[in-house]
């Protein structure tokens, strides 16, 4: 099963793709914990693509959700924005570009505490794609 969206990358629909694909999860049954992963996750790589990729200057965002029989949820999030100089340096803890200082550099981070795996593949100019994996527990059957 798989859902795809695009949305225009501006702040006010970040809440809108985390409930978005948090719904669209929820058909393999998460458990609260599991659910609040998948939309911490969500909301750092979509707000990431907003903040970072069109820095400002608008653009879309493209997402791609796929869920699989083995309870496991592959979630694509892709820009054609400025892309990452040095994808392996973006995802060391506290790095960050922001020379104003108001931004933590934890991005990468975070996507990574709340994930299986983050997958991430940049070309500067042509935009970055943050693949997100989340393998969810056996359920009992009820």
């Amino acid at each position: 099963n798989e859902l795809k969206m695009t949305i225009p990358a501006l702040s006010v629909n970040e809440g809108s793709c985390r409930a978005i694909i948090a719904d669209f999860c929820a058909k393999l049954d998460p458990n609260i914990e599991e659910l609040a992963d998948i939309k911490c996750a969500v909301s750092e790589a979509v707000t990431n693509c907003i903040v970072h990729a069109y820095a400002g200057r608008g653009g879309a965002i493209y997402i791609t959700v796929g869920l699989y029989e083995n309870r496991k949820i592959c979630i694509q999030i892709r820009d054609r924005g400025c892309g990452i100089p040095d994808v392996r340096a973006a995802r060391q803890p506290l790095f960050t570009t922001d020379a104003a200082g108001e931004r933590s550099g934890m991005g990468f981070t975070v996507m990574e505490s709340f994930t299986d795996g983050v997958r991430v593949r940049s070309k500067v100019g042509a935009g970055t794609t943050v693949v997100l994996f989340k393998q969810l527990s056996d359920r009992a059957p009820i």
